[in-house]
C-alpha cells in the first residue's frame, strides 16, 4: 500500500525538498502541501493522508494547533501527525504529544531516518527522536497542560492484567521485541496486546497509549532525579504474570 503524506511547512523550498525525497519512494506519495496548520487541516479533510509531516513554527495557525485539530477530527481518525521541526525543546515535545502527535523528529534528521519515521508512524507506532527521552516524558505527561483532561484510572478496568503489563512496558519506552523478551512471549503476541489495549481505550496509536498510561497513573515517574519510570505490577500473588 502507498503511504499518503501531507506536508505542512511555511518554507516552500523545504516542502519541495521533502516532496522530491518522499515521491522518490515507490511506497509513498505526497498528496498536498500546506503553509500553516489551518491549511493542513483543510487539506487533510480533502485528501485523508496517512501521515501529516507537520512543522511547529508557522504563521497564523501553528503546527501544534493544527495537530490538535487534525487529531480531534472524527473524520481523520486514521491520519497520523509526525512533527518535524528545528525547535526540539522539551515543552514543544510535550505539547505535541498532548495534541495527539504520533512522532517527533528534529529537522537535522537524515533522509533515511525521515523516511523510516514516516513508515513507522503510518504503521501506528510511536516515534520519538533521541531528544525526547523517557525522563522528558515522565516530567511532562504526568502533569496536564492548560485545557488538558487527565484520563480517569477507571478506564483501565477493561484491560486484562497482561494488557496493562504490556501497556506499561511500552510507556517506559520498550520496543515490542524488548517486551517480548521480558515476558517470554512472541513479538506478535505483544503487538496483539498493544492493539487490544488501544481499541479498548480508544487510543488512535501507540503514542496516545503512552499518554494514557502516564495520565491514569499506570506508569509513574521515578522522581526528579532522572530515574526511569516505574509501573504498577500486574503480577499475581505468586509472582507469575498472567
Amino acid at each position: 500500500m502507498t503511504v499518503k503524506v501531507l506536508l505542512a511547512d511555511d518554507q516552500a523550498l523545504l516542502r519541495a525538498t521533502f516532496r522530491i525525497l518522499i515521491d522518490s519512494c515507490p511506497d509513498m506519495e505526497v498528496v498536498g502541501e500546506a503553509s500553516n496548520g489551518a491549511e493542513a487541516l483543510e487539506l487533510a479533510r480533502t485528501h485523508h493522508p496517512d501521515v501529516v509531516l507537520m512543522d511547529i513554527r508557522m504563521p497564523g495557525t501553528d503546527g501544534l494547533s493544527g495537530t490538535a485539530a487534525i487529531c480531534s477530527d472524527s473524520e481523520l481518525v486514521t491520519t497520523r501527525v509526525l512533527i518535524l521541526t528545528t525547535f526540539e525543546t522539551e515543552e514543544y515535545v510535550a505539547q505535541a504529544l498532548r495534541a495527539g502527535a504520533s512522532g517527533f523528529l528534529g529537522k537535522d534528521v537524515t533522509a533515511d531516518a525521515l523516511l523510516a519515521g514516516i513508515r513507522t508512524v503510518a504503521s501506528g507506532e510511536a516515534l520519538l527522536s533521541p531528544g525526547a527521552t523517557r525522563t522528558l516524558i515522565t516530567r511532562f505527561l504526568t502533569s496536564p497542560g492548560p485545557g488538558t483532561h487527565l484520563v480517569p484510572a477507571e478506564r483501565l478496568a477493561d484491560l486484562t492484567g497482561r494488557e496493562r503489563e504490556v501497556m506499561a512496558l511500552a510507556a517506559e519506552g520498550k520496543s515490542n521485541m524488548e517486551i517480548a523478551e521480558l515476558l517470554v512471549v512472541s513479538p506478535l503476541t505483544v503487538r496483539t496486546h498493544i492493539h487490544r489495549a488501544m481499541t479498548k481505550l480508544n487510543a488512535r496509536d501507540r503514542a496516545q497509549l503512552v499518554v494514557i498510561a502516564y495520565q491514569t497513573g499506570l506508569v509513574q515517574a521515578g522522581g526528579d532525579n532522572g530515574a526511569l519510570p516505574r509501573h504498577r505490577s500486574c503480577n499475581t500473588p505468586d509472582g507469575i504474570p498472567r
